[in-house]
């Protein structure tokens, strides 16, 4: 059994954040033709997940011999590209995926937003994209949920926030560019699997490779998403929800799932996940779900985890659970996984106790439901 992990109904620990520390402003102008409220009222009854988006966004300019400029909080439109911008081309580009909840009161809070921003900045590093100044980038984000707050969802629903960066500047010669565009938009959604705590079904590819050894594995980029979205269509086409993928080299190991790491349970309550070792993202959700389990005093171990593992401990019983986790959606259990030679049940094919355990605690600190004596939420500064 797990020991308690927190206690009930304390307030969030406030951790102040202070004022940036750098010299620009950001410029609001207001949306003139925000979506009518009646039309946002009716479409939060049936919140999906990256469909409805908010009246605004935040925009910031870089430019060789300039830096970081012209930073605005304006209405959402699309940009204008040249055709020959080096997106198009090259993709350079790089995003992140985070939440805003709307606490009891009326609060509105992030979690973990500088864990955030430093890995933004460990994406741009591996795509040779300028470095955005951490206090910018938590800024944007605090000055577009103020400007949409009346975007962030009650309940079970939440406000999904996509930093990105791409590089804009036209030219076909193969180069870091010289001129990028830092934006931030928002999107108010309900839960990314259907279902609630229902298992889900996953296709262990073993045709194709997300990621290689030197490779962009560990950056959060569009190009990874990009060459998994073959891999995703395979997954549906068998009647599964997520793909799972081997490493490149030997194709035996387990990686990481199309946008999600992954996590095995055992039958005497242990915990194994992927190392990470350049090949996979370093998720904020896995890196939290690590702190819990091990406060829980659950023995988690990161090591090389093979698929005929997989098989063999769930065939034997020895593999009691396995879940999947990402800020998207948040702690899945694994219930069935499918492949090329058939398929097998994780546990009993649902939900196990200690995936909903852990799933109870992250969630309960996100929403405010429990303290939180790591001071990982953090209060949206709206002034």
């Amino acid at each position: 059994m797990l020991a308690p992990i927190f206690t009930r109904q304390m307030a969030a620990v406030p951790v102040a954040r202070g004022k940036a520390e750098h010299d620009m402003q950001f410029e609001i102008t207001p949306n003139t033709a925000p979506l009518p409220e009646d039309q946002r009222i009716e479409a939060f009854k049936a919140l999906g997940f990256g469909t409805l988006f908010t009246d605004h966004m935040a925009v910031v300019r870089w430019t060789e011999g300039k830096g970081w400029h012209s930073a605005q909080i304006t209405a959402r439109a699309p940009f204008a590209l040249d055709p020959a911008a080096s997106v198009l081309h090259y993709a350079q580009e790089i995003f992140e995926g985070m939440k805003a909840y709307r606490h009891e009161g009326g609060r509105v809070v992030l979690f973990r937003p500088e864990e955030n921003a430093r890995r933004f900045n460990e994406s741009a590093r591996r795509m040779a994209m300028p470095q955005l100044p951490e206090e910018v980038f938590l800024e944007a984000v605090d000055k577009l949920i103020a400007q949409d707050l009346k975007w962030v969802p009650e309940g079970e629903g939440s406000l999904y926030l996509r930093p990105f960066m791409f590089a804009s500047e036209a030219f076909l010669g193969v180069r870091p560019a010289k001129e990028y565009i830092f934006c931030v938009i928002a999107s108010p959604v309900g839960p990314y699997f259907k279902g609630g705590a229902k298992a889900v079904t996953i296709w262990t590819s073993q045709g194709y490779t997300r990621a290689a050894a030197g490779g962009t594995g560990a950056a959060k980029c569009g190009g990874n998403y990009a060459a998994s979205l073959i891999a995703q269509a395979e997954a549906a086409a068998h009647g599964c929800d997520q793909v799972a993928f081997l490493d490149a080299r030997e194709n035996r190991w387990i990686e990481e799932l199309g946008g999600m790491n992954v996590f095995f349970v055992f039958k005497d309550g242990s915990i194994i996940t992927p190392p990470l070792q350049g090949t996979i993202l370093p998720g904020i959700t896995r890196k939290s779900l690590l702190q819990l389990a091990q406060d829980a005093g659950i023995t988690i171990t990161e090591r090389l985890y093979s698929f005929d593992e997989w098989k063999a401990d769930a065939a034997s019983g020895n593999l009691a659970e396995a879940f999947a986790c990402g800020t998207a959606a948040v702690v899945a259990g694994i219930g069935k996984v499918k492949h090329t030679g058939g398929e097998f049940l994780v546990g009993d094919g649902q939900t196990g106790p200690v995936t909903l355990r852990l799933r109870e605690a992250l969630v309960g600190l996100q929403r405010g439901q429990t303290n939180d004596p790591y001071g990982w939420v953090r209060p949206v500064e709206l002034a």
